[in-house]
């Protein structure tokens, strides 16, 4: 479904991603591990066309470098930033509703299936985005994302900075996500949580994959662990 070759993106003069490959297959959960600074968070805004990429993006078969993040999103790539980006003096319904397919357009996604995923927002549906916690605001940018009805969703650290208790909660939501065949990739850094849900992982090191293999495969290579992902 997503398939990226020999891509490289550029900050400046800085070169970033240096020739990097992987691919998502249909309705996969694929991870995309790596230390602060190693170069996913940049992977998925050249995917998402918010830093130019030099190189093959393919999604759904058809070449999507070089398009508008808008572009992207219509044909069914959904991206949730890591730093959420809800509007805050909006309450979480109006949120959502900005997230829905154009009118005259029927998506996988309704307001009920939202509150279904996550039962707190239905309590907090007339409440402003702004005054949620952390783990709710994570709740919503991730629903509203879903509103668009993507085929495939990359999410960006999303259990950054919150509790144990909302880390299960985030767990939950995305296994529950992928049990509707959207597929997911996923930056993170608690591999607890990659390994658990994962099909597939890559580790990603100064701009390069230095690793693709299973959760298994993972585990197994204490060498990889120690050298890119642990701290």
């Amino acid at each position: 479904m997503l398939d990226v070759h020999d891509l490289h993106a550029y900050y400046g003069k800085s070169h970033i991603l240096q020739g990097i490959s992987f691919r998502v297959g249909e309705g996969e959960i694929v991870s995309l591990l790596g230390r602060n600074g190693a170069g996913r968070s940049t992977t998925v805004k050249t995917i998402m066309g918010e830093v130019a990429p030099v190189g093959s993006i393919r999604f759904k078969g058809a070449r999507i470098d070089g398009m508008q993040p808008h572009q992207i999103a219509r044909r069914g790539l959904g991206y949730v930033p890591e730093d959420r980006e809800i509007f805050p003096g909006l309450t979480v319904r109006e949120n959502l509703l900005l997230g829905k397919k154009s009118s005259g357009q029927r998506g996988r996604w309704s307001f009920e299936d939202a509150f279904e995923l996550f039962p707190l927002l239905r309590e907090r549906a007339d409440t402003p985005g702004g005054v949620l916690s952390g783990g709710e605001q994570q709740m919503l940018t991730i629903c509203r994302t879903l509103m668009g009805d993507p085929d495939l969703i990359m999410i960006d650290e999303p259990t950054e900075g919150l509790a144990p208790k909302l880390v299960e909660l985030v767990r939950g939501l995305l296994e529950k996500i992928a049990e509707r065949g959207i597929a997911i990739l996923l930056i993170e850094q608690k591999l607890t949580i990659a390994l658990a849900i994962s099909r597939r992982l890559y580790v990603m090191g100064r701009g390069h994959i230095v690793f693709e293999g299973t959760p298994q495969d993972l585990r197994a290579n204490h060498t990889v662990r120690k050298e890119w992902l642990e701290v």
